[in-house]
């Protein structure tokens, strides 16, 4: 909360108990301050002079005391009448000194405590407090001369008898006004730290819940984004090899047997990470299990044997100084190696498939190319499949190309950077802009 804020913020009403209180609060301090004036009167103890007549007496003590009742209500009304009838009431040498006078006090005290408008209320209090003194001082002029010439009879000390009632009196005052004014002051403070406080803890809260969202939120993208991972790929290539199966299934029983194998083995695979993506799931949330990986560059080499054992003349080449990777990484690049494979098997209809794994001096490159249909690739383009590919890559400050080539066929080239204070592998090979080696790189075929 900044500084015109705090000075804006106004402090709520009382409550309906609160103003319960006051009026027994009022109710309360006037009766004391009547039992005041009935012993006052009892005394004989009339310290402002003769005393009007008792009718008058009891008048001035209840219009002092009685507005408490609205005190929190309306504090500066209340403020503003209390201090009239008070000064009033001294003018008229009301015998209750007492009660009123804390009943001024209170009035004080609660502007400043409960004031709407706080720059209001430090103006009204000063103006109150200026006001006081100002009467002390009229007080002090009208009556010095009707002080007995024997009033001060036994005064033995250093300052004259007038003047140390005089500065005992100043005194008495500054401390008086000078404590509600304190008071109130640091009452309206802490309400106003209480309301920062309370909204703080909202804002917490709220910050809390949106974060509890977005990661719920990251959880389901991220399973959805594993589940068509695992899923697309595997079934792909099973309708794939199915569909062989079924075209050779009578003329050639050895070429159906091999294409069921495949199936068979790429529905076991499909479960085992279904049933290691469920495993996780199931992990209760206290537990600190770390989900087993999924694959990484060191698996793409299966991606090209199963796309080779789908019919399609599929190659694997690894160029430049092999490093380790970040975990996250080699997963990320095993993860759009895998969909841009299975994006060719199912909707490019290619007969070559060539995937190239390149160690360069700052980053590590896959790139999946093919011969197939340009005009098939509509939905893979719109599709979940790009779109978790993108994230990935994204994720990793990575750059993704996803399209047609140039001479025919489609093209998926993501670049992963690797940390720039890694020092570039020795022997690490470059290549130029279309992707053609400039030096001679380490290269295999699977």
């Amino acid at each position: 909360m900044t500084v015109a804020q705090r000075d804006e913020w106004r402090r709520p009403g009382p409550t309906s108990e609160q103003r319960r209180i006051d009026l027994w609060l009022g109710l309360g301090v006037t009766l004391l301050a009547l039992v005041s004036l009935t012993l006052a009167r009892s005394t004989g103890a009339f310290l402002l002079g003769p005393p009007p007549s008792g009718q008058e007496q009891l008048f001035w003590t209840v219009a002092v005391t009685l507005p408490l009742i609205w005190r929190r209500r309306w504090p500066a009304a209340t403020l503003l009448i209390v201090s009239v009838a008070f000064i009033a009431a001294q003018a008229r040498s009301a015998p209750e000194t007492q009660f009123s006078a804390w009943a001024l006090f209170c009035a004080l005290y609660t502007v400043g405590a409960w004031g709407q408008d706080h720059q209001l209320a430090r103006r009204l209090r000063i103006g109150v407090i200026a006001t006081m003194f100002a009467w002390l001082g009229i007080y002090y002029a009208v009556t010095i001369d009707h002080i007995p010439p024997d009033a001060f009879a036994d005064a033995v000390g250093p300052v004259p008898p007038v003047l140390a009632a005089m500065v005992t009196g100043v005194l008495v005052n500054v401390l008086v006004f000078g404590f509600a004014y304190f008071f109130g002051e640091t009452a309206w403070v802490a309400a106003r730290r209480e309301h920062e406080l309370r909204a703080q803890a909202e804002d917490l809260r709220r910050s809390q819940e949106e974060s509890r969202e977005r990661a719920v939120l990251g959880e389901r993208v991220r399973i959805a984004r594993e589940l068509h991972d695992v899923v697309a790929h595997h079934v792909s290539v099973m309708g794939v090899q199915a569909s062989a199966c079924r075209r050779v299934f009578d003329r050639d029983p050895g070429k159906a047997r091999t294409a069921l194998t495949a199936i068979e083995q790429s529905a076991r695979t499909a479960v085992d990470e279904l049933r290691r993506m469920l495993g996780v799931l199931r992990t209760s949330a206290g537990a600190d299990v770390e989900p087993p990986a999924a694959g990484g560059v060191e698996r793409i080499g299966e991606l090209v044997e199963r796309a080779r054992a789908a019919g399609l003349t599929a190659t694997l080449g690894v160029y430049g100084d092999q490093v380790v990777l970040p975990e996250s990484v080699s997963q990320a690049a095993y993860r759009v190696t895998q969909e841009a494979v299975t994006n060719t098997l199912k909707h490019a209809g290619a007969d070559l498939l060539d995937v190239r794994v390149r160690y360069l001096a700052r980053e590590v490159e896959v790139d999946v190319t093919d011969d197939g249909r340009v005009g098939g690739r509509a939905n893979a383009v719109v599709g979940l499949g790009l779109i978790g590919m993108r994230e990935r890559v994204t994720a990793h400050d990575g750059d993704l190309e996803a399209g047609p080539r140039a001479g025919g066929g489609w093209r998926v080239r993501a670049r992963f950077p690797l940390a720039a204070s890694a020092d570039p592998p020795v022997g690490a090979q470059r290549e130029s802009s279309d992707g053609h080696p400039l030096a001679a790189g380490a290269e295999r075929s699977a």
